[in-house]
C-alpha cells in the first residue's frame, strides 16, 4: 500500500472517530475496517471506489497505531495550530480541515521519515480530495505558518 493510500485512511479514520465521545474512539478505531466497500461516481459518470479498507493486517496493525499516535497528540497539535490559524482556531474549523491539519503537524512534528514539503504537498491533495473549495488554501497557509 502507498504512503499516500496510508495516509487517506488514516485522515478518514481520524475524521470518522473525532464524532465520538473518549471513551468510544477505541472501538471506533476496529469498526473502521468492518465497513463495506463503497462505491460512487466521478465527475465523468464513470463508478469508482471511493472506500475500500480491505488490506492486510499488518496494515492495518500499522494504520491503527498511526491513528492511536496522533490521537494521542491532538491537544498538542490543536495548540500549535490555534498559535498560528489567525480568526480560525480550532474549534470553528471544519471537521476536515482540521483532521487534515492534525495529520500534517503531526508527520511534520513527530515523523522523521516524512519531510515537511511532502507533508504538506499530501494535506494539501487531501484537502483537495475532502475539503471544501477553500479548504487547500486554507491547509497551506497554515503549514506554512507552522514550519
Amino acid at each position: 500500500m502507498t504512503r499516500s493510500k496510508m495516509r487517506e485512511h488514516c485522515f478518514k479514520l481520524l475524521f470518522c472517530v473525532d464524532f465520538y465521545p473518549a471513551e468510544e474512539k477505541e472501538a471506533q478505531l476496529i469498526h473502521y475496517f468492518e465497513e463495506p466497500m463503497e462505491y460512487d461516481f466521478d465527475k465523468e459518470g464513470k463508478e469508482e471506489i471511493i472506500h475500500d479498507v480491505s488490506m492486510s493486517g499488518e496494515y492495518a496493525d500499522q494504520l491503527k497505531e498511526r491513528a492511536k499516535a496522533v490521537m494521542s497528540k491532538i491537544p498538542e497539535l490543536d495548540l500549535k495550530i490555534n498559535e498560528v490559524a489567525e480568526g480560525w482556531k480550532t474549534k470553528r474549523m471544519g471537521r476536515a480541515e482540521l483532521t487534515i491539519l492534525r495529520l500534517a503537524l503531526y508527520e511534520i512534528m513527530f515523523d522523521d521519515e516524512v519531510p515537511e514539503k511532502v507533508a504538506i504537498n499530501e494535506a494539501v491533495e487531501l484537502g483537495k480530495k475532502f475539503g471544501g473549495n477553500e479548504a487547500p488554501a486554507f491547509v497551506n497557509g497554515v503549514l506554512a505558518k507552522l514550519v
